[in-house]
């Protein structure tokens, strides 16, 4: 694997350092974990879903949690008491895993369902107000009002 060297970005940027430590553990776990499988797909211009494939889990088994724009995902399959067959090969795998995503700011998660062996997590951005772009207007220099200062002004009259 490449190793890549990202300390020119910390030279020349500003307020970045929560990002560049992000790709630097990106980039330096070889051991990422790949299951259970998924999938990160956008649904809308702000709207994205996570597909995780989660066969032989239930509801119960599963956890969902945000925290700090961390979305975690937990599974713990319970062990069945009643097993009334033996399991002569076991192909789905039912192991425990946990899931971390980082999710960017604004993204909120909307909801979660499960069919099909398929958790869905819906999740939306929504940008406050205060923080959407907004257009300034440029006044010209004839339209624009010159300040009057309260004791210079009576004094040059």
């Amino acid at each position: 694997m490449r190793q890549f060297d990202l300390a020119p970005l910390y030279r020349s940027t500003v307020g970045f350092d929560r990002l560049f430590s992000a790709l630097d553990q990106f980039v330096a776990s070889d051991g990422v974990p790949t299951y259970p499988p998924y999938n990160i797909e956008r649904t809308g211009e702000n709207a994205y879903r996570i597909t995780v494939a989660v066969a032989g889990f239930t509801e119960s088994d599963l956890s969902i949690e945000v925290k700090e724009n961390a979305l975690t995902l937990k599974g713990e399959r319970k062990a069945e008491a009643n097993a009334k067959s033996e399991i002569l090969h076991q192909g789905i795998a039912a192991r425990s895993f946990e899931r971390r995503f980082q999710l960017a700011d604004y993204v909120q998660v909307t909801g979660a369902a499960l069919e099909h062996g398929l958790l869905h997590i819906d999740l939306v951005r929504e940008i406050p107000e205060a923080k959407k772009p907004r257009h300034i207007q440029i006044a010209s220099a004839a339209t624009q009002a010159k300040p009057v200062i309260e004791g210079k002004a009576q004094q040059a009259a």
